[in-house]
């Protein structure tokens, strides 16, 4: 950003910490008594929007993954279930149209394909999205943000922000990664120590290679929870929201040809479920230990 050169050295700090500040939202833990479980309101409650005619709509085929749990996978009945599953089915009972509407599970990596194929009219299954993406899909409003969170050793003790409480700590990051970048970016008073998966970051932090990580909001409370833990670990401050680094947040995809009508239908059944608090239901159903 060639405009950031102009401004006066005495002013150019301030400029980038206030862009910081706009970046990365800081989800505060008050949100929990408007929420339950602490989940983001992702709708205006003042907001409008008029429920659109299906009625001539033949059929609604969604395509989702069927191995990516808790969010999508087959359980022992062999039925598809996860986050998804029960979010588009709440969609389609909020627009009326639950005999219209048909869950279609396949690999993940076939799932753009498909729907470019003409397949199916949406696909549901965190995609991210991308500049290249919207050339070619429709997408509805958010329905879920990612966030990222630290978790640190029990035994330190530590609390408040996680800037100042692990100032000058080794913090444990996968490399090559938003994460990484982010934590650069973000918290230049912590020292970065990058690890090569997932695997690694959880163990150095178990055997107190590191003080801390930081790493994807959904995978790091789980694993504090778990018993391959130990119960060696604890949440710190947080989440972190960064559109900059962690995306738009996961949105249905559907096809051009349709988007119109199909994306407006979507985006209201999404608002009434917030609205009404169905979706926090099904996060909670799925992500009790939550990750806001």
């Amino acid at each position: 950003m060639s405009f950031i050169r102009e401004i006066k050295p005495g002013f150019r700090v301030a400029f980038l910490l206030i862009l910081s500040i706009i970046s990365i939202i800081y989800v505060q833990v008050s949100q929990a008594a408007e929420n339950p479980g602490g989940v983001p309101v992702l709708s205006d409650p003042n907001e409008r929007l008029t429920k659109p005619d299906l009625s001539n709509l033949a059929r609604f085929r969604i395509l989702t993954a069927s191995d990516f749990p808790p969010f999508n996978f087959v359980d022992q009945t062999g039925r598809l279930a996860g986050y998804h599953v029960d979010v588009i089915r709440e969609v389609c009972r909020e627009l009326n149209i639950e005999a219209k509407c048909q869950v279609q599970a396949m690999p993940y990596a076939d799932l753009e394909g498909a729907l470019e194929a003409g397949n199916g009219e949406a696909v549901m299954s965190g995609i991210a999205i991308t500049s290249s993406l919207r050339q070619k899909f429709s997408f509805s409003r958010p329905y879920l943000f990612l966030p990222a969170r630290f978790a640190v050793q029990g035994k330190l003790g530590l609390s408040g922000r996680a800037g100042d409480a692990l100032a000058g700590r080794k913090v444990g990051v996968i490399a090559n990664t938003a994460h990484e970048k982010m934590l650069g970016a973000f918290f230049p008073k912590l020292v970065a120590v990058p690890v090569n998966g997932q695997e690694e970051l959880f163990s150095s932090l178990k055997e107190g290679k590191v003080d801390a990580i930081l790493a994807d909001g959904v995978r790091v409370p789980f694993w504090v929870a778990s018993p391959a833990a130990e119960k060696c670990c604890v949440l710190l401050d947080g989440p972190y929201l960064s559109q900059h680094y962690l995306g738009e947040g996961f949105a249905v995809m559907l096809r051009k040809g349709n988007a119109v009508q199909l994306t407006a239908a979507v985006d209201y059944a999404l608002a009434q479920l917030a609205a009404k608090g169905r979706l926090q239901d099904i996060y909670l159903r799925y992500f009790p230990n939550g990750f806001y």
